[in-house]
């Protein structure tokens, strides 16, 4: 990783290449939350295309299906039509933003901001990766959390024993 920041051109495998993605969409998706004070459709479209490293915003196509990895059954059709996962995305940005829609503690508000846009699975690919910076902004925003870490799930976890 060391030599992939020194030599970025140079990344030596896809590891590290996503991991500096990963990074890179982090930091601009803390930037924008930090000078906006929102989390935003646009914002999350951004990140995606940082992780991406291309800007193919949300789905046009139908057919995104969610399925068991052994056996093939479909455990999930997501949202299918272009306007619908615009119009979601929507409710969901009101959702993270206006805290008049629902006041409930941020750490039960991630977890539903969450399973909503994993739910919406807005993109071809790359959904899991922004859904996990998304978690980290929201903290962020709301005050949670200082700066933006990569690992989340130790703070949960030390905040459910408090």
């Amino acid at each position: 990783m060391f030599k992939d920041e020194l030599f970025p051109d140079f990344a030596r495998s896809a590891a590290a290449k996503e991991v500096r993605n990963y990074v890179m969409a982090l930091r601009t998706g803390f930037e924008r939350v930090q000078k906006d004070r929102l989390l935003t459709a646009n914002t999350i479209l951004t990140i995606h295309a940082e992780l991406e490293r291309h800007n193919s915003g949300f789905r046009r196509l139908p057919g995104t299906e969610l399925k068991n990895e052994q056996s093939g059954e479909i455990v999930y059709t997501t949202p299918q039509k272009y306007d619908t996962i615009v119009d979601l995305m929507r409710n969901l940005e009101s959702f993270i933003n206006d805290d008049t829609i629902s006041d409930i503690d941020p750490l039960i508000k991630v977890a539903i901001i969450h399973y909503q846009f994993e739910s919406i699975h807005p993109f071809y690919d790359g959904n899991g990766r922004t859904g996990r910076i998304i978690n980290v902004l929201y903290l962020v925003l709301k005050e949670r959390l200082d700066i933006p870490v990569l690992y989340l799930s130790r703070y949960i976890l030390t905040c459910a024993k408090i």
